[in-house]
């Protein structure tokens, strides 16, 4: 990690140490003076932050370059998931935007947009009963940023520094990206389709979709006019519309009970030369992928479920790649986790900083510790509690 410092390497190397070995919840920068891995003082600290220098792509290389997890007997499989860094009462602090934050209250009236620092990290992924994630890489989004461009910009950074670093090879499968429902995954499908990716991600449930055209007729006389682009509809919020599905499989899991998904072959949306699609030249593509039904017998708590609308870039006909599809976009919600880590227990968001420059070297500090305990947890047990 030193390599990746620049200025004030000293002081953010012996910050990240007092990160590691702080006992408790990191509640401020300053109580990190205390701990005695830290031998300066707390201007060296904020000086530090203000005017040191963190190599990113240096670390983004030296992240990738480790062992990276895997699932499904070998496949790499991301997530992509944002988490904001909330500046409410922080005005001078230049490029806020609104982050969506989820209310307590119940629905979604109780949702709120509060400004801050939006972050997107792309994790790795692992099997197995566990919720760490290999953290390989981390942006704030700007004002002026598409949210699709970034995040396609930064999947492709990640799976190229993969493959430099040896950990995709050619006939290899597919690396399986993960997304929530926030993302544009059909149009990041069509962008990123000249990677070895296969994206997955989560779509409203009152979409509509339409199926393949069908063949023309062989024999006899044809139809007249120009072919059609688009086959029948299905309108996700109305089963009377759902055609014969290609795929249902039913397995149990430990968390959600039974877990039945029904699946859709060659199925796109209908695009539009408007919003993220109005600058596209020419006509507008037919981004073809398999539709997934989720529905589970309950969530963790025996909360109720229901279900869920998946959509993946990659035919899925059989019934294991089904499988995988979604088992992959549960563990997704090991980020989550990842992030309640970072908040929580490593004090991510607890800094009042006012420069971002010093909020994302702080970031990068928190991911490079984070990284430490991840290959060191084999060095302690873990407490289960019943």
């Amino acid at each position: 990690m030193y390599r990746c410092l620049g200025r004030r390497a000293d002081e953010l190397f012996e910050l990240t140490d007092a990160l590691l070995c702080a006992e408790g919840p990191v509640q401020s920068l300053v109580g990190l003076c205390l701990v005695p891995e830290h031998r300066r003082g707390h201007g060296a600290l904020y000086d530090a932050l203000t005017s040191g220098e963190v190599h990113a792509d240096r670390l983004r290389a030296e992240l990738a370059a480790l062992p990276v997890p895997r699932m499904f007997g070998g496949r790499i499989v991301l997530a992509v998931d944002g988490s904001p860094w909330l500046r409410p009462d922080a005005p001078i602090c230049p490029d806020r935007l609104f982050c969506h934050v989820y209310g307590r209250g119940r629905g979604r009236n109780a949702d709120q947009r509060i400004p801050g620092w939006p972050y997107q990290v792309v994790a790795a992924l692992e099997s197995g009963p566990t919720s760490w994630t290999a953290v390989l890489d981390v942006v704030r989004l700007h004002p002026a940023d598409d949210a699709t461009v970034a995040t396609a910009a930064q999947l492709r950074a990640v799976v190229g520094r993969l493959r430099a670093a040896g950990y995709w090879r050619s006939g290899d499968p597919p690396i399986m990206v993960v997304l929530d429902a926030g993302y544009d995954v059909i149009q990041l499908a069509f962008v990123l389709a000249d990677l070895p990716v296969h994206l997955v991600g989560r779509i409203r449930a009152d979409r509509v979709l339409l199926a393949a055209t069908p063949p023309r007729p062989v024999e006899g006389p044809g139809p007249m006019g120009r072919p059609r682009r688009h086959g029948a509809v299905m309108m996700l919020a109305d089963s009377d519309s759902w055609p014969a599905p290609t795929a249902q499989t039913r397995k149990a899991t430990a968390r959600y009970g039974k877990a039945e998904a029904t699946s859709w072959g060659r199925m796109h949306p209908r695009l539009a030369h408007r919003g993220s699609w109005a600058d596209h030249p020419g006509t507008l593509p037919i981004v073809e992928g398999t539709l997934i039904r989720l529905a589970v017998e309950h969530l963790p708590g025996q909360r109720e479920a229901k279900p869920i609308w998946l959509w993946s870039s990659a035919p899925a006909d059989a019934e294991d790649e089904v499988t995988r599809c979604w088992q992959a976009y549960l563990r997704r919600f090991d980020l989550e986790h990842t992030f309640r880590l970072f908040k929580q227990t490593m004090g991510w968001t607890a800094p009042k900083i006012r420069s971002p420059a010093a909020a994302d070297r702080w970031t990068w500090l928190v991911i490079a510790a984070h990284t430490q305990l991840r290959l060191a947890r084999h060095l302690a047990a873990d407490l289960r509690r019943p």
